[in-house]
């Protein structure tokens, strides 16, 4: 993923520009959010409601049930089709063949769980999200896909949903955020010799390298297979042989949706900014060259550099952003390994 953090990248997936991801009705949450996201991931559902309940004729007929038991609280199985539904309506909106949704049943059910155990933590160290950032991100999700408010209020009750969902949903993200911003920042620490022998091995050179580049993310999990994922990438590959223009198969593609409405522009990079892959595939391209699909934890990217720079900055600046490039790195790194022990740690009873 993309570590920036003045832009909207797939690292940092919870942004305004997310509004298309609402659109197409689908989130790996990754650090500080996306690529992201990003993710990415699906709407964060939680239930602590009571089962849904009619009267027929005297008669009370059950229509919902626990799929799981998460800590003290349950994920409904109303909540768990809805997700399902998302997943597939995504993966058809992309032109892929959906699974059926047994095949993905258990893949969601995992993410949800996931979900959970965060906005629990997020409850139990009092974390709340305040109504004007909230009301912002609603706000520029709307902007993004050039709408007024209620334009986007009609087209989402077109798609049998409702601005409150959406607004809920998108503050359960933000919540998810703050606890990985939290959590895993703890956890990861930047020494000065970390910073020294990063310096050293680029020659200690003020005039920094920077790359401005795009791509098209085609991520796995949630719903996509890896093989569902490399015939997806390269249906992309294809459209880009055959001419089309990358900004629009990235917008049509592209599973960072805070890139893709940007034609996948990601702005200017310095080098340590992304993951390895990414950085490594990157460094290697001449201006205007694309790069075949190169694997990242995140899924399968398409990179196409457009221009190349040198900014002179101050040894100081330099290295504050050598030293923010590495944090970031570590803490996406650091990310997967947190959830599987929160993960481990939580008391999770599955009932499909």
């Amino acid at each position: 993923m993309i570590h920036n953090a003045n832009t909207s990248t797939f690292i940092h997936s919870m942004t305004g520009t997310r509004g298309k991801r609402w659109l197409r009705r689908t989130k790996h949450l990754a650090w500080g959010s996306v690529l992201s996201l990003l993710v990415g991931a699906g709407t964060l559902v939680v239930s602590s409601s009571v089962l849904a309940q009619s009267f027929s004729g005297g008669e009370r007929q059950m229509l919902d049930r626990i799929v799981a038991v998460v800590n003290d609280s349950a994920i409904m199985r109303s909540d768990l089709d809805r997700r399902l539904d998302q997943a597939i309506n995504q993966i058809s909106a992309q032109g892929e063949d959906a699974p059926g949704r047994d095949e993905i049943e258990e893949q969601v059910l995992d993410q949800m769980v996931l979900e959970e155990i965060q906005l629990q933590m997020a409850r139990d160290a009092n974390l709340s999200i305040d109504d004007t950032d909230l009301n912002r991100q609603v706000r520029d999700i709307a902007e993004s896909n050039d709408m007024t408010l209620q334009a986007f209020a009609d087209r989402l009750e077109a798609e049998g949903t409702s601005l409150a969902q959406v607004r809920e949903e998108i503050r359960r993200e933000m919540l998810t955020r703050q606890v990985q911003q939290r959590q895993v920042g703890q956890r990861v620490s930047v020494t000065n010799r970390d910073v020294e022998r990063f310096l050293e091995e680029r020659g200690g050179d003020v005039n920094q390298a920077e790359t401005r580049a795009r791509h098209i993310l085609v991520g796995v999990g949630s719903g996509r297979s890896e093989s569902q994922a490399q015939a997806f990438v390269e249906q992309a590959m294809a459209r880009l042989e055959q001419g089309e223009s990358f900004a629009t198969v990235a917008l049509e593609m592209s599973d960072d949706q805070g890139s893709a409405v940007n034609g996948g522009d990601l702005g200017w990079l310095r080098p340590g900014q992304t993951v390895p892959e990414f950085d490594e595939a990157m460094s290697e391209l001449d201006v205007g060259e694309v790069s075949s699909p190169v694997r990242s934890q995140f899924g399968y990217h398409i990179i196409e550099v457009l221009d190349r720079r040198r900014s002179s900055v101050s040894n100081q600046d330099m290295r504050e952003q050598v030293r923010q490039a590495i944090f970031q790195r570590r803490a996406n790194q650091e990310v997967d390994t947190w959830k599987r022990e929160i993960r481990e740690q939580a008391f999770v009873e599955k009932r499909l």
